[in-house]
């Protein structure tokens, strides 16, 4: 995806979903050139923060130790996005929408991108700042999805669209609340090892 396709995405939503529909790219091309990279950005960061000005919040770890837990949140990161691309391929069929995978990935590998280059900001040492960013990031990640539905899946008609929101919204939030209790216990246990 486009660094302009990205601007638009965050600008004009429908304009960037439908230059993205429209450019058709693969899943390989979207996994490897899109959230390779974006999922690295978490990782580096938390690494890079833990390190320099977040030891009140995170336990203090070794380098080795933090590398570690990088490591591990940037597989987890790139096990989701097929695995939510399942989920959502599932609540579309329930919401009387036939997809492909490949549309449901699409989804899946772009809707996180806020959330993805939120970390950025951890090179501010602000709390405050991390905090309106982390919540922008959150409504962006909404808008992403809200807007993605429709034009992804092609979807007319705006009940079906709101069903399939809500309930691809709640699985979101589900995975991203599992990827924060699975890096707080990766935590916990790196530190006692």
């Amino acid at each position: 995806m486009s660094l302009l396709n990205l601007f638009w995405l965050f600008v004009v939503p429908n304009k960037g979903w439908r230059r993205l529909v429209q450019s058709k790219p693969s899943m390989h091309r979207l996994f490897f050139l899109h959230v390779v990279p974006l999922s690295l950005i978490p990782p580096l960061f938390i690494y890079y923060a833990a390190g320099d000005f977040a030891g009140d919040l995170l336990p203090v770890l070794s380098s080795s130790k933090l590398l570690l837990v990088s490591i591990i949140l940037f597989v987890v990161e790139l096990a989701i996005v097929p695995i939510m691309g399942l989920i959502v391929r599932q609540l579309a069929e329930v919401a009387e929408i036939h997809p492909s995978y490949h549309d449901s990935f699409t989804l899946a590998a772009v809707a996180p991108t806020p959330l993805w280059l939120m970390p950025i900001f951890f090179l501010i040492p602000s709390m405050l700042l991390n905090l309106l960013v982390l919540t922008a990031a959150l409504l962006y990640t909404i808008s992403f999805i809200y807007y993605g539905i429709p034009a992804v899946f092609h979807i007319k008609e705006r009940g079906h669209a709101m069903l399939l929101f809500g309930a691809v919204l709640t699985a979101g939030l589900v995975a991203w609340g599992f990827l924060m209790v699975s890096t707080l216990v990766i935590l916990g246990s790196v530190q006692s090892l």
